[in-house]
């Protein structure tokens, strides 16, 4: 990259430009996913309609951070720390917009069974929510401070969100069998308490893309005992 005063001042605007971006990206992301779930706790179609409607945006930011990363590599050729940022920073926007579509199907869901009288267990989704919310908001903030030990701490924190979401899917399940004539719509919970726990997973994506960012460690596909596996750019 050529080092005149001009082009690095342009770099770093570029640079701050794109983690600007995903930051807003994720901001919105996690309030589609809190309004999904208000939609559906408070029986609110206009809230659901209002994520599904958003969902437009999101998919313009990730075009929109696709095009700056891409912009950057291939105007300034990044090295090290640089390239690790606008690499790990077009993964993240990738799984931002899966967790936004998340919050859709959600929004989705919540319609319908907004559509029925009222089912007491809906309730039992706010804890799992709760805790997706909170990888979420670390997953972020990892990204955000620079804080790989906290990305790697989510992988641990995830494990408590996969119990959960089995243990009120079997719930769940035995309503289906109990319940007679309201079968469709513990399906409908089933399956939003799934998609929240593909959050959970999506944050924890988030984290090891922090991981790499901070140490150049990349956790993918590792076991416990391999996850000091080191690779450099």
């Amino acid at each position: 990259m050529n080092n005149s005063p001009h082009i690095l001042r342009d770099f770093d605007h570029a640079i701050t430009t794109l983690k600007g971006e995903v930051l807003r990206m994720a901001a919105k992301a996690r309030h589609n996913l809190e309004r999904a779930i208000q939609a559906l706790l408070e029986r609110n179609p206009e809230i659901a309609n209002a994520v599904i409607a958003d969902d437009d945006e999101i998919d313009e930011l990730e075009r929109s951070i696709d095009k700056l990363g891409m912009d950057i590599l291939v105007r300034y050729h990044p090295l090290a720390n640089d390239l690790r940022l606008v690499v790990s920073s077009m993964k993240i926007s990738m799984n931002l917009e899966r967790i936004s579509d998340h919050a859709v199907s959600i929004a989705k869901r919540a319609k319908k069974t907004i559509a029925t009288a009222e089912l007491g267990d809906v309730t039992l989704v706010e804890p799992i929510y709760s805790l997706a919310d909170h990888l979420l908001r670390d997953a972020i903030s990892s990204y955000s401070d620079g804080n790989g030990t906290l990305g790697a701490s989510l992988h641990v924190r995830d494990k408590e969100l996969d119990k959960m979401h089995k243990d009120v899917t079997s719930q769940f399940s035995a309503r289906i069998e109990d319940t007679a004539g309201r079968s469709q719509e513990y399906l409908h919970l089933i399956l939003i308490i799934r998609s929240l726990e593909r959050v959970g997973d999506l944050s924890c994506n988030i984290g090891e893309d922090a991981v790499f960012l901070e140490h150049a460690r990349d956790l993918r596909h590792k076991g416990s005992s391999e996850r000091e596996v080191t690779r450099e750019i």
